[in-house]
């Protein structure tokens, strides 16, 4: 009786812990700006996108949503996250300390918003790959879904209008 109550409660412990919890990404660009000033604000395509995005990522219950500190990636981010009643939160994509990241995202689906040569480089690093490159300058439409369920990585790249 003792064995089996031993083995019962492996099999409980085993069940209990050993279920593989998913982590999802989703990277991209900010949309469509109206020149190329040092923090230009959204052009009219580039808040249509923004809104676009938005309906996109209504049907997804995102837990985080992150921007680097610059207009465009937070006027992309922001109908997002209002009608998520989010806050954005700010990222230096100089300094991300990829694994202490992934590590705190665990289980959950976040939105990361940056540019056209930070967004690549930060999937890279995520996939632990050199998959992509920058983002070409008339491209504003890629989304890049990365998934992680313990050690194993999936990743693609929808390129939408």
């Amino acid at each position: 009786m003792k064995k089996f109550l031993s083995l019962l409660a492996l099999l409980f412990l085993n069940i209990s812990f050993g279920q593989s919890t998913a982590t999802t990404y989703y990277f991209i660009r900010h949309a469509e700006k109206v020149d190329n000033s040092q923090n230009p604000n959204l052009s009219e395509k580039g808040l249509k996108r923004a809104e676009k995005w938005n309906t996109i990522f209504s049907e997804i219950s995102l837990d985080e949503i992150y921007s680097t500190d610059y207009k465009r990636t937070l006027q992309t981010a922001s109908p997002t996250a209002t009608t998520k009643k989010m806050k954005v939160k700010l990222y230096d994509p100089k300094y991300i300390p990829i694994e202490v990241f992934k590590k705190e995202a665990i289980g959950k689906k976040i939105l990361i918003v940056g540019h056209s040569n930070t967004i690549p480089k930060f999937v890279n690093q995520m996939i632990n790959q050199n998959s992509f490159t920058d983002i070409q300058d008339k491209t504003f439409g890629n989304l890049y879904i990365v998934t992680m369920v313990d050690e194993a990585i999936t990743f693609q790249l929808l390129k939408l209008d």
